[in-house]
């Protein structure tokens, strides 16, 4: 079972940008020695819930740092950034790092980067789709063209010329059913972060599997989850800093992407599944939300964390894990100290796990 660290560069009202900056990379240049899988980095603008504005950039230090940790942009997101430059980066970080990239894609959701970024969310589905099969392709053959409404591209050879195929280690980052239907169409794996129960993501995942199979004769790689997660020897201890440190990073993502506002009406035909949600979310409490989005991410000692895992493996058969720790306020010692008892006590029983790939039960 592949285990990795989630790199999210959130905001810390004890901590200035600088000293964020500083710990994030302590952390990841850590985790190679851990025996972590992959480094994987977010894409985000502008506020504190992430400012992480080139996810290859940081990536591209780690890879001189370390040796054999693979590096996962998780993900570029495609409607902030010219298609022929996600080829570019993805292929340069790929020499620079003797191929260990793992390709990340996503669409985005948050308004306020989409403004910023002078760009329409009722596009993002389409730019998404038209941008993502070309930087596909260009990782294939060396080449990048395209005719869409979106992006004229003349036919233009990559350089540095792409390192090896890409095809077994690209995904895609989606909540809603549409968005991992087109993972599954592009032969993408998918991509989830711990948001609700993880009950209620079953059907998706099994149809995910069964659509990718229906279009590429093959089983879907093992769905990747991404969670916050607090590690203590005092179990106790470890869900009290969940409840203080896992809601403050909730309320920040309440507040980033607006879920509680109905704006996703605007844009219906491209989030039409979150204005379903925000919709419901606005008829439940805000303990009751964050009740669920606590028992989706991974807290608590050792013992309880590999329960929550081998639960949730119950649930949608094998994955693959990413985990954050430096989030909310949490103390960056307390947060150091969270990853290195994961490695030292969780991570050995996870790398036991068979990863084939099974359907959920």
């Amino acid at each position: 079972m592949r285990v990795n660290l989630l790199c999210m560069f959130t905001g810390n009202s004890a901590a200035d940008d600088v000293q964020i900056y500083k710990r994030e990379l302590r952390l990841a240049l850590d985790a190679e020695a851990m025996g972590f899988d992959r480094v994987m980095a977010v894409e985000h603008h502008f506020t504190d819930y992430a400012f992480f504005p080139d996810n290859a950039q940081f990536l591209s230090y780690v890879a001189a740092k370390t040796s054999t940790i693979e590096l996962f942009p998780a993900a570029f997101i495609l409607p902030w950034n010219d298609p022929v430059r996600v080829a570019e980066k993805a292929a340069m970080l790929d020499h620079l790092s003797d191929g260990r990239v793992v390709l990340g894609l996503g669409r985005g959701l948050a308004r306020v980067e989409f403004d910023a970024f002078r760009q329409s969310m009722a596009e993002s589905r389409d730019r998404f789709d038209e941008a993502a099969a070309m930087v596909l392709e260009a990782l294939e053959t060396g080449f990048i063209q395209g005719d869409g409404p979106h992006y004229v591209q003349p036919r233009v050879e990559i350089r540095p010329r792409p390192f090896r195929s890409f095809r077994d280690r690209s995904y895609m980052v989606g909540t809603s059913p549409t968005s991992i239907d087109m993972a599954a169409r592009l032969g993408l794996g998918a991509m989830k972060f711990a948001a609700a129960p993880w009950e209620y993501a079953v059907d998706e995942v099994n149809q995910y599997r069964a659509n990718f199979t229906a279009h590429h004769g093959t089983t879907a790689p093992p769905l990747v989850t991404g969670d916050v997660m607090i590690c203590h020897r005092d179990d106790r201890r470890g869900e009290e800093l969940a409840r203080v440190h896992a809601r403050d990073y909730f309320v920040s993502v309440l507040s980033h992407y607006e879920l509680l506002s109905d704006h996703f009406k605007e844009t219906l035909g491209s989030y039409a599944h979150y204005a379903s949600m925000a919709e419901a979310m606005r008829g439940t409490s805000e303990e009751e939300s964050f009740e669920g989005y606590l028992s989706a991410n991974l807290w608590g000692d050792p013992a309880r964390i590999i329960d929550q895992l081998a639960k949730r493996r119950e649930l949608l058969g094998d994955f693959e894990l990413g985990v954050a720790v430096n989030f909310g306020d949490i103390d960056f010692e307390q947060a150091r100290s969270s990853l290195r008892l994961f490695a030292e006590r969780v991570l050995p029983e996870l790398k036991c796990w068979n990863t084939e790939a099974t359907d959920a039960v």
